[in-house]
């Protein structure tokens, strides 16, 4: 099972970038999800979470420009980021937690992370 993230990029201060994280192939179930960032020098943060019950969390820096969904149909998971500024610079990768089949236990699988850079 891989997580392909895609969407990242170089935008300006102010500009818009939507994530998206897709499992691989098909699988059991997939409960909690979530995006986590790690800029240059820093250790990796939570961004957003969202729950098998659809509620969500957000790191307080985020909140009120970041939205994160989920597809379950598609099996994917979004982070649409608003008011980019440079601090949002970073590697993203996102997490699932995934149940392969019936008979297997969850376990938390991970992206390869998707550049996103803002410039001022």
């Amino acid at each position: 099972v891989q997580l392909q993230a895609s969407g990242g990029g170089l935008v300006q201060a102010g500009g818009s970038l939507r994530l998206s994280c897709t499992v691989s192939r098909s699988i059991y179930a997939i409960g909690n999800m979530g995006w986590y960032r790690q800029a240059p020098g820093k250790q990796r943060e939570l961004v957003a979470g969202i729950f098998s019950d659809g509620s969500t969390n957000y790191v307080d820096s985020v909140k009120g420009r970041f939205t994160i969904s989920r597809d379950n149909a598609k099996n994917t998971l979004y982070l649409q980021m608003n008011s980019l500024t440079p601090e949002d610079t970073a590697v993203y990768y996102c997490n699932a937690d995934i149940k392969v089949t019936r008979f297997q236990g969850t376990y938390a699988y991970w992206g390869r992370g998707t550049q996103v850079t803002v410039s001022s």
